[in-house]
């Protein structure tokens, strides 16, 4: 024998490998199996089912036969144990009279006849590896999966939930009020306006004398009328004189004698009104004459009379202010009454401030107010640079003096000479700006404000808007003006307490499917154990029943066979 080659003994021991995903070709093509073994094999599951109709009482025998497909190695077991429980009707030439036991031979026979039982355990065996263990593996991914994806929808849940309530508390908090009963809260504060809004706004109003007197003198200035009595910001004039009083004073010009209060009745506290008729009225008291409403038409005529009368232009088109600085200007209030009998009714009956259409008006002139203090603060600043711009004009003069007369010396002040020419030329062109600003002339209360009493003007302003325009502040006004808007605005809090109630029960709803899903995979699990050790004792059968056919060489089923 030489070097290298191997002995016979060696040959006959080399393992045989043998891909388990080939298992049925490998044995059909060396012919260990007919090609045509499904056909037999169908044969013997009819027997197989007639023969476990009738079977002893053994517990082994029922373990085999519940809940797996029973093949060929199963069927040699069970004529084993049938050896025992039938051993009383073996005869004398060991034959048995049992119709249990010829019935499990004759399904042995068919199976070992053209080796079908390998057949089919090589089938099963590769349905096993390539499909049954792979899809409850899946089933249990996905289970573990929905899990995972509960767990994190679950806190994305909470923290929608959490954010909710904090948006609720939040938007409480900017109205002022702890949110345990939305509604009467903001009733509440509706009645307490004119302490915590209007008192603090007059009060600071009052500060505006010398503001009002500054912006008056500077429109006459402006409109180059000195002379011109006309006032300016009349409202704020007003209030700032007269304190928040009633809109029927700010239209006459004089108190009321009596101030008829109009009755809000959506700001009592509320009782449950059941549902009831529709109340049309006592529809009963309309006559046959038909409705009045209040149109005369004229007999022979053909227009209608609207009794309404045109005011004569000439006569009055101004605003005449009164004594009191009250305009007789209306400002959107209504005329309740056909004459003056010295009662505020109506609309006349609200404060100013609390009047929608008068407030509009004295913050707009708040507005106004701002606006020129900005501009006019702007305008300083400009001044002051202007002086500064002065004094640099005069610095490159010298600068200049003093280049030429080192030009001489040094040419490279050439440079720096013919820069500091061009600039003084620029500024000569742009002229003294002071002797052109028409404030020379304008009287000395606006010459001598500085920046600092202006900007201490305009601060006063922005405090009295930051007041009334506060966010809060506007909201009471809107529910006071519209008792539909609390409805509405309670309603969009009590939605983000609605929402959070959404999150908690939708995250109770994924901790449940969460939880199912893994109950589902725990009962998964024993389910491919089994499989998989079903798929082993089978892979055992079969190496062990091949390496028979080759004088007991050494056979491994290789592949996806040890990976399950």
């Amino acid at each position: 024998m030489q070097t290298g080659e191997l002995s016979q003994e060696q040959i006959e021991n080399l393992p045989i490998d043998i891909s388990s995903n080939k298992l049925l070709d490998w044995l059909i093509d060396r012919r260990h199996v007919n090609l045509k073994w499904q056909a037999a094999a169908l044969i013997v599951r009819e027997k197989i089912n007639a023969a476990i109709q009738d079977m002893p009482e053994v517990e082994e025998i029922k373990q085999l036969l519940a809940g797996t497909y029973i093949n060929y190695f199963h069927c040699c077991r069970i004529i084993e144990l049938l050896k025992v429980s039938e051993a009383d009707s073996k005869n004398i030439f060991g034959y048995y009279s049992s119709q249990r036991m010829k019935d499990w031979q004759e399904v042995l026979r068919l199976y070992e006849k053209d080796s079908v039982y390998l057949a089919e355990a090589a089938q099963m065996l590769i349905r096993n590896v390539s499909y049954e263990i792979p899809s409850v593996k899946k089933q249990i991914a996905k289970c573990q999966q929905i899990k995972s994806e509960c767990e994190k929808k679950e806190k994305d849940y909470v923290n929608n939930a959490a954010s909710a309530r904090d948006d609720y508390h939040t938007s409480c908090k900017k109205l002022g009020i702890k949110g345990e009963k939305v509604k009467a809260e903001l009733l509440d504060m509706v009645r307490e306006l004119p302490t915590n809004v209007f008192e603090p706004v007059v009060h600071k109003v009052t500060g505006l004398k010398d503001i009002l007197i500054y912006y008056h003198e500077f429109v006459k200035f402006v409109s180059g009328n000195p002379d011109s009595d006309g006032v300016s910001t009349p409202i704020l004039r007003f209030v700032q004189e007269h304190g928040n009083a009633t809109v029927y004073q700010w239209r006459t010009g004089k108190e009321p004698q009596t101030v008829e209060e109009v009755h809000l009745s959506f700001l009592e506290e509320e009782e449950e009104v059941e549902e009831g008729e529709i109340d049309w009225g006592d529809i009963d008291a309309v006559t046959d004459e038909g409705i009045d409403f209040g149109i005369n038409v004229e007999e022979g005529g053909s227009s209608i009379n609207f009794d309404i009368e045109v005011a004569d232009e000439s006569g009055g088109g101004g605003i005449d202010w009164g004594d009191g600085g009250a305009a007789s200007m209306e400002t959107g209030t209504e005329q309740l009454t056909s004459k003056d009998d010295g009662i505020a009714r109506g609309n006349d009956s609200f404060a100013v401030l609390d009047h929608q259409p008068t407030r509009s008006v004295f913050i707009n002139e708040l507005l106004e107010l701002e606006g020129f203090l900005t501009q006019r603060l702007n305008e300083m600043k400009d001044e002051a640079d202007i002086l500064s711009v002065n004094q640099f004009q005069s610095y490159i003069t010298n600068s200049l003096a003093v280049s030429c007369l080192l030009t001489s010396h040094h040419s490279s002040f050439h440079q720096l000479e013919g820069f500091l020419t061009q600039r003084l030329n620029e500024m000569k062109d742009e002229a003294d700006i002071l002797s052109v600003n028409q404030f020379q002339s304008a009287p000395a209360m606006l010459q001598m404000k500085t920046s600092k009493e202006v900007a201490a003007m305009l601060d006063l302003v922005k405090d009295i808007l930051a007041i009334i325009m506060d966010s809060r502040t506007q909201h009471l006004f809107l529910i006071k003006n519209s008792p539909k808007y609390v409805d509405r605005l309670t309603e969009t809090l009590k939605e983000k307490l609605t929402l959070a109630e959404k999150m908690v029960a939708s995250q109770q709803a994924v901790r449940e499917k969460g939880e199912n899903s893994l109950e589902d995979a725990r009962a998964l699990q024993p389910k491919l154990n089994t499989l998989i050790d079903k798929t082993r004792e089978l892979q055992r059968h079969i190496e062990e029943d091949i390496s028979k056919r080759y004088k007991n060489r050494p056979v491994n089923l290789m592949g996806a066979i040890n990976t399950i």
